[in-house]
Parts: C-alpha cells; structure tokens; sequence
C-alpha cells in the first residue's frame, strides 16, 4: 500500500468522531429503542438495513484502523532500520 493511501485513510480517522464507538443492538445490549452506534459525541448513528454483523463491525472500525494503521507504522519503521 502507498503511503499516499496509508495517509489519506488516517485524514478520514482524524476528521471522524472521536471514539470510541460502541455498537448498541437492541435485544443484544438493550432492551428498548433502536439499534445504534455510539460515538460518545454530540450524535449517535442510527443505520438502517445494516445488519447487526455490519454495524457492530462499522463501529469497531472506529478503534481497529487506527491501531492497524500504528501497527503499519511500526512494521514499516522496523524494516527500514533493518535495511
């Protein structure tokens, strides 16, 4: 992957509401009200025709990039001080 890319995918993490984002699936982590994702900010998600699978994955996404793209970042700086 190009740093270009690498870089673009952080701008999006860094314009993104802080997380960290926590899936909310009614009958799974409520009783009541809508399923939806929290993002401890100012508004929530609410998602229509996700499936449960999809939102708990797009409010995980909101922590797993960012340490994917800090594990690159380290990987990448290992190499070049190998080589």
């Amino acid at each position: 992957m190009e740093e270009q890319e690498l870089k673009e995918i952080a701008e999006r993490c860094l314009r993104a509401t802080p997380g960290p984002w926590k899936s909310w699936i009614e009958g799974r982590d409520h009783t009541s009200g809508s399923n939806m994702i929290g993002t401890g900010g100012d508004a929530d998600i609410e998602l229509l025709g996700a499936t449960n699978a999809d939102q708990d994955f797009i409010a995980a996404a909101r922590q797993d990039i960012p340490a994917l793209l800090a594990e690159v970042a380290r990987l990448r700086s290992e190499l070049a001080i190998k080589n």
